[in-house]
């Protein structure tokens, strides 16, 4: 081979290697200004507002992405919540005591009453078998005085007798030991009592023993 075809051959792979090269760059540019498109088109819609649907959802995301409380606003309400729970319950129980003392106190109360009204049965039982002279004699005015004290007394805390004779029957406050045919008297009324009954505070302390009519 001469030296002049050496020569073209060499300069021919030149030129097909220098075109090889500004293809590839061209190649390479395209592809830069591609990626560079994209970026800005990225960019642009990060800076448009969001639509409804996509507010919505970055709501969401914020809302399950939060971080967690702090440890110390966490334990604040923790004894928060704690001391508003014994606050209550303390509040139940000085209800529930307050009742139980009062329930206490009926319960004493009635018993102590139900002690007395024998003593009280004894006076009216020795008065209504005095005479009228024996009536005024001032030892007996003395008792009926000592009497009247103490019916005042039961009185004024709450204690009175159940109305019996003339009204009728109730199971709630007579006891009826007793029963008669009488025409005068109408359906289940009382025609006689035996033993006086009492109420305290509405509570039946003694049920009236009593007879009762048809």
């Amino acid at each position: 081979m001469d030296e002049n075809k050496k020569d073209d051959m060499v300069e021919e792979t030149a030129d097909r290697t220098e075109e090889s090269v500004e293809t590839q760059e061209d190649v390479m540019d395209a592809e830069y200004e591609q990626v560079a498109e994209d970026g800005c088109e990225q960019e642009m819609a990060q800076e448009q507002p969001e639509t409804g649907e996509e507010a919505e959802e970055s709501k969401l995301k914020g809302f399950f992405g939060k971080k967690k409380k702090d440890k110390k606003d966490q334990q604040i309400e923790e004894l928060t919540d704690r001391v508003q729970r014994q606050m209550a319950e303390f509040d139940n129980f000085r209800k529930r005591s307050e009742k139980e003392k009062a329930a206490m106190y009926e319960v004493g109360a009635k018993s102590v009453i139900e002690k007395i009204l024998p003593t009280i049965d004894n006076f009216e039982r020795g008065f209504a078998a005095l005479t009228e002279e024996q009536k005024a004699d001032p030892f007996a005015d003395g008792m009926d005085k000592v009497y009247r004290q103490m019916m005042t007394t039961l009185e004024s805390i709450g204690v009175k007798p159940i109305e019996a004779v003339g009204k009728e029957f109730d199971p709630n406050f007579h006891n009826a030991v007793m029963h008669v045919e009488d025409e005068e008297a109408g359906e289940n009324i009382i025609v006689e009592e035996f033993q006086k009954g009492y109420l305290y505070r509405d509570s039946v302390v003694r049920h009236s023993m009593v007879k009762v009519a048809n």
